[in-house]
């Protein structure tokens, strides 16, 4: 059993603390509106809910559920937490429909790189690639075939087999997806991106694609929009 902390409880943190509290871990939950917008949810699963600061303090393990536009409020929380803690980012770069332009991203820095950076800590990047519906709905046990796969991405090698274990804990195939700077392979608009596919899938997907930024993922001069109305 690991001490989970997920920040985030919209619809892939809110995913995330129901598996792994069904798979029998210990989860605390928080958010920017603290503790009281989390009781419903903390009910439901038997999660703990926290304050962000008190989730990311002693938890070995951190799940950034955010927006990127708002990872950087979380910097100062992480220079308090504990050198050996895993982070896992889930996050992925919206432009048009919600974050805005960011610039170093835009230039050809991955994703998780960035987030590293505004967090100060090393990341392993995971659960980005799939909807929130499909993480509850399609997790599936470790007997069966055909399960859904996961690329799991980051440079600590132990780190990273410890995500992939909880990745197959929760009921999908994981699949090496090499390090932080190879990530973009998993990044919106990468052929894996959304593709619920096995792991077979995936693997082809992670070779096949393109490090080019295309313009349907590169912010405009009136972003961000909505999700409704991309801008």
């Amino acid at each position: 059993m690991s001490k989970i902390a997920i920040i985030g409880s919209g619809n892939i943190g809110g995913a995330l603390t129901r598996l792994f509290k069904h798979a029998g871990h210990e989860v605390t939950v928080a958010n920017s509106r603290g503790p009281a917008s989390l009781v419903d949810l903390a009910r439901e699963t038997g999660a703990r809910a926290a304050t962000v600061a008190e989730a990311i303090s002693d938890h070995e393990i951190v799940v950034v559920a955010v927006p990127m536009a708002r990872v950087g409020e979380l910097a100062a929380q992480f220079r308090a937490a504990p050198a050996q803690q895993i982070v896992i980012d889930t996050s992925n770069y919206y432009p048009q429909q919600r974050d805005g332009l960011i610039a170093e991203v835009e230039a050809g820095m991955t994703e998780s790189a960035w987030v590293a950076s505004q967090l100060g800590r090393p990341v392993i990047k995971v659960f980005n690639s799939i909807r929130a519906e499909h993480l509850l709905g399609k997790s599936r046990p470790g007997t069966a075939t055909g399960r859904v796969a996961l690329a799991v991405a980051g440079d600590d090698v132990q780190a990273k087999a410890t995500v992939m274990r909880l990745v197959e804990e929760i009921g999908f195939d994981a699949v090496d997806g090499g390090t932080i700077a190879q990530s973009w392979r998993q990044q919106p608009g990468s052929p894996g991106y959304l593709a619920d596919d096995d792991a077979a899938g995936v693997g082809r997907a992670l070779s096949g694609a393109s490090e080019a930024r295309t313009p349907a993922w590169r912010a405009t001069q009136n972003s961000p929009g909505t999700f409704e109305s991309p801008a």
